[in-house]
């Protein structure tokens, strides 16, 4: 873990939340991007923390962020390494005065995450991890402890999903899994927070069947990766990064990479595509 740079990244990660929290809870101005997602002067904050911190960082490795996405095709598209950031993941939560946002930092090569950061401004808590790495929780600088999926549920079937967002295709699903597993526990997560529930062993899987964009998953896939987990598509492939026009990812299911009942699980999901 030495030769990883998670330290710098995780002390960014924590700026990025002091700049965050001044708004938080307050009467603040939400506007509109072209997408008719929210913005707000925390996300803005947020964003030129982490993107004057990365290029002091690596001075070399450009950096794609959500605030800051009106890079050409073709630029990106020549990137071998780069860093893609969410300075504020779960606007939507944090508008409304919840503690389920993030801040978001992850490196991608060659179109694969290699690492992620997730920091929780609101807690202080921090997840950081990448495959082959390794992943950990840290509740306060210094402070860590090393996490991982759980290969098999403890007691009912817990299922990760957004608070905000579903489709009829995740509804089959879920009908499917209930039928698969009996009895289901739904948990309601904002943000990236999904992801890390299963890093930490406390969820099984993370369907999505409905739009979600590069930024929004990527850190925390590292995490989850770190963690024994893995992303895939409805084909079973790995969740990849490679430069798109519009930034969209397609369906994808979040689950522990050595579940026995993956297989299954991955056969369902084909069957809704």
């Amino acid at each position: 873990m030495s030769a990883v740079p998670f330290a710098p990244l995780i002390d960014l990660v924590r700026q990025a939340g002091t700049a965050i929290l001044p708004y938080w809870r307050m009467d603040i101005e939400v506007q509109e991007k072209d997408d008719a997602s929210p913005v707000t002067a925390a996300d803005l904050a947020a964003h030129r923390v982490l993107c004057a911190g990365l290029q002091a960082l690596a001075p070399t490795i450009p950096v794609l962020s959500e605030e800051g996405c009106a890079i050409p095709l073709a630029e990106r598209a020549g990137w071998r390494r780069w860093w893609l950031v969410d300075p504020l993941d779960g606007t939507k939560e944090f508008i409304a005065g919840s503690e389920e946002f993030t801040v978001n930092i992850a490196l991608i090569e060659e179109g694969r995450v290699l690492l992620g950061v997730v920091g929780v401004p609101a807690t202080g808590c921090c997840y950081f991890g990448g495959a082959g790495l390794g992943a950990w929780r840290s509740e306060a600088p210094g402070l860590q402890q090393p996490i991982g999926v759980r290969n098999a549920p403890d007691g009912a079937f817990t299922v990760v999903a957004s608070r905000r967002h579903s489709s009829p295709a995740q509804e089959r699903l879920l009908q499917g899994l209930g039928t698969r597993f009996g009895n289901l526990q739904l948990t309601s997560v904002g943000s990236s927070l999904k992801f890390c529930l299963l890093a930490e062993g406390r969820a099984d899987f993370y369907p999505r069947l409905a739009p979600t964009s590069q930024w929004d998953t990527a850190a925390a896939q590292g995490v989850l990766e770190g963690a024994g987990g893995e992303v895939l598509d409805l084909q079973g492939r790995r969740l990849d990064y490679a430069a798109r026009a519009d930034y969209l990812n397609p369906s994808f299911l979040a689950l522990p990479r050595a579940a026995d009942w993956r297989d299954g699980l991955l056969e369902l999901a084909r069957t809704l595509e």
